[in-house]
């Protein structure tokens, strides 16, 4: 496993990370095992996986206290987690983003008491509420900062100018947005704008939830109550188009003798900026294919005929 330090801190992560929204995460996956999602994050750990990520909609907390009960069995010292706060829950079963000083402190101290630690290494505001100036929240983290219950800083699902209202006095550390082979946006001011300013930048969807996992085929149908139904790689005027480039890159990940996932995550990797990864998954068989990711090297060439192929 290769390690890569977050920006502005001296925190050194693994560059292959774990998501853990489908751990726990009911309330955006359908029939996920507890158990099982359990047994991934502690493989992931005994395979070298340092950094692992979470956020308190995930599962409206279940997600963060099922990681809690695994990291208990390691030493503090030997993982890196991250979680997000920003989305109230009511008891109505309603969500707001909220970015409220006020609220994200409670937050905080909710996700800390859910996975039962005294700080968390990685802090991000999750969504912005559009109303509450980022200045405001970006502040009260700082405090929190100061106070050793967090360690780095980082934002989420910021637009540009939003995260360079955010990183207005150099606060933000991480940037986590959505970037992967098939949806390339980040490349058009958020990415860049990272690797002048400091920022790491850490894709979330890094297989396209699934996408270049290289498993689904055209009749492929999410699930009713699939969050999915909102990305638009999953909308049925784009996914046969999809598939047939997931099929390109298949084809180009046989001859690196590897597979198409493991191609996703190593182009990531290679670009300028990325320090780490965090691919999802709900079975430990997952996790022990995903660090195999971390042994692909690509050549200049290789870059250039797979830009060729996502065109």
């Amino acid at each position: 496993m290769k390690f890569n330090t977050l920006k502005k801190t001296n925190i050194s992560i693994s560059e292959i990370g774990l998501g853990t929204n489908a751990v726990g995460g009911h309330n955006l996956f359908t029939n996920l095992n507890e158990e099982e999602g359990k047994q991934m994050v502690a493989k992931a750990l005994d395979l070298g996986i340092t950094f692992i990520d979470t956020a308190d909609i995930y599962g409206k907390g279940r997600s963060e206290e099922l990681v809690g009960e695994v990291l208990s069995g390691f030493n503090r010292e030997d993982y890196v987690i991250a979680t997000k706060g920003a989305n109230h829950w009511y008891e109505d079963g309603t969500v707001k983003i909220n970015n409220d000083p006020a609220y994200l402190r409670d937050a905080l101290e909710n996700s800390l008491k859910r996975l039962k630690m005294n700080y968390v290494d990685l802090y991000y505001l999750h969504f912005p509420d559009d109303v509450t100036p980022l200045a405001e929240s970006i502040g009260e983290l700082s405090k929190l900062k100061q106070e050793g219950k967090i360690k780095a800083i980082g934002v989420s699902n910021l637009t540009l100018d939003q995260l360079k209202e955010a990183n207005a006095h150099n606060d933000i550390s991480v940037l986590q947005t959505a970037y992967n082979m098939l949806d390339r946006s980040a490349e058009e001011d958020s990415l860049p704008y990272c690797v002048e300013n400091n920022i790491s930048f850490i894709p979330y969807g890094p297989l396209a939830f699934g996408l270049l996992g290289g498993h689904y085929t055209n009749n492929f149908k999410l699930s009713e109550g699939d969050w999915r139904h909102s990305v638009p790689l999953f909308n049925e005027v784009n996914f046969e188009g999809v598939l047939k480039k997931v099929d390109f890159l298949k084809e180009f990940a046989a001859k690196k003798e590897t597979n198409v996932s493991n191609l996703a995550l190593a182009w990531l990797l290679a670009q300028e900026g990325i320090d780490s990864v965090i691919p999802g998954g709900k079975r430990k068989e997952q996790v022990e294919e995903n660090v195999k990711a971390s042994e692909i090297s690509l050549t200049q060439h290789d870059l250039k005929e797979i830009k060729e192929i996502l065109k």
